[in-house]
């Protein structure tokens, strides 16, 4: 593996040798991308990256013995220089798989388009100066990144999508339609993340006992619409009807995430627990087995982790028929379905997922088998490992 950015000790992850040249190439890559992006203004809140400037890994991966490079994320994240830029990734000359975390690929500069409500659909029409979306001004930075895509990108490349949602992008869009494209999900470590018996995950956390416990959590995902936190905080401010299956008022939440940015759910009146951004896999293991139900209230998402990883430790999940969200959830096997995107009935679900203690654990018992099914790292090494035969076997012939 090799990375732009390297957080671990792993020695089987490489960086290439940093050279004064490639820092001075840095600072200017990274400038650019932000001056570009300064007369650009855009309601949409996502990660925008032109991928402008070369950072010299084309030549390096070219000249590799590698007999196939498999891409993963592709942009710029905060303060980082880009990785490979548009033209970069054109100029590759061995085989390639690119795995799609978001959108960016088939779109501009955008890593996702604007959620619903909003109706964004430039990816499938083509980024002109007529479709340009209102709250957009200045340089139209998505329709130049876009065209400078089509121009560079002038060989299909075999894509794989973590969800049936994202490869139907994949398959409207204006710029890949024709590419092949295979759904291969995320794979879960299943020995990390497991069941812990609820009782016990509790007193190791110091969470209340004999309450019900929601769990909330993505990286930013208090402030970014895009994952529905707003959402999650409207479905139980919402006026509960005499109907519903489960009186919420001893409800407790548990955010995870950025720690003290759970200020509005507290005006809601319930108990939150707030412990911050937790790196560690086992520690976070015990969080979604000490939650009756993991909630996941997004606009728009791929195969969120969080979801996974809920399901892997026998926690049911709560979410919005959207997207990826629809290859993860088996509707009121392994969780439950709220129509998009009505609080109403997100706080209905909620309730249902809640109002019966054995349903609860049943759900939760076939989420980890649900998880064991599709998601374990041999099934999916096994899909990958099919996708580089192929796709190795695919550009000898056309050699």
């Amino acid at each position: 593996m090799q990375v732009f950015v390297k957080h671990s000790n792993d020695p089987t992850v490489l960086v290439s040798p940093i050279r004064e040249w490639d820092r001075f190439n840095d600072r200017i890559r990274l400038g650019i991308a932000r001056m570009r992006n300064s007369s650009f203004r855009t309601n949409n809140p996502v990660l925008h990256s032109p991928a402008l400037r070369r950072s010299g890994w084309a030549e390096e991966l070219n000249a590799s013995d590698a007999d196939l490079l498999h891409l993963q994320w592709v942009g710029q994240w905060q303060g980082h220089v880009p990785t490979l830029s548009v033209e970069e990734i054109g100029c590759l000359r061995k085989p390639i798989v690119w795995t799609l975390h978001d959108q960016w690929a088939f779109c501009g500069a955008e890593h996702y388009v604007m959620p619903p409500p909003a109706v964004d659909e430039r990816f499938i029409f083509g980024y002109t100066n007529f479709n340009r979306l209102s709250h957009e001004r200045g340089a139209d930075l998505n329709r130049r990144t876009w065209n400078r895509k089509r121009k560079a990108w002038q060989q299909p490349l075999q894509i794989v999508c973590p969800s049936h949602w994202m490869a139907d992008c994949v398959r409207r869009s204006a710029l890949m339609q024709e590419w092949p494209v295979e759904v291969i999900p995320t794979p879960i470590d299943l020995n990390t993340f497991k069941p812990f018996d609820p009782k016990y995950a509790r007193d190791q956390l110091g969470l209340p006992q004999n309450v019900p416990l929601l769990l909330f959590g993505a990286v930013g995902g208090i402030s970014d619409s895009r994952k529905g936190f707003d959402l999650l905080l409207a479905a139980l401010a919402y006026r509960r009807s005499d109907s519903e299956l489960h009186d919420l008022s001893e409800l407790q939440l548990i955010v995870l995430g950025e720690e003290g940015q759970a200020g509005e759910a507290m005006k809601l009146g319930f108990p939150i627990h707030n412990p911050g951004h937790i790196s560690n896999d086992a520690k976070l293991s015990m969080y979604y087995s000490a939650a009756d139900a993991v909630v996941v209230p997004s606009r728009l998402d791929n195969l969120p982790n969080i979801a996974i990883e809920a399901h892997a430790c026998g926690t049911p999940v709560v979410a919005f028929r959207t997207s990826g969200l629809q290859d993860i959830i088996d509707d009121r096997i392994t969780g439950a379905f709220a129509k998009p995107f009505e609080v109403a009935s997100l706080r209905q679900e909620i309730a249902w997922v809640l109002a019966d203690p054995d349903r609860t654990r049943r759900l939760g018992e076939q989420a980890r088998s649900r998880a064991e099914l599709l998601w374990a790292p041999a099934r999916i090494a096994s899909l990958y490992a099919n996708v580089y035969r192929m796709t190795l076997a695919s550009n000898m012939r056309g050699s």
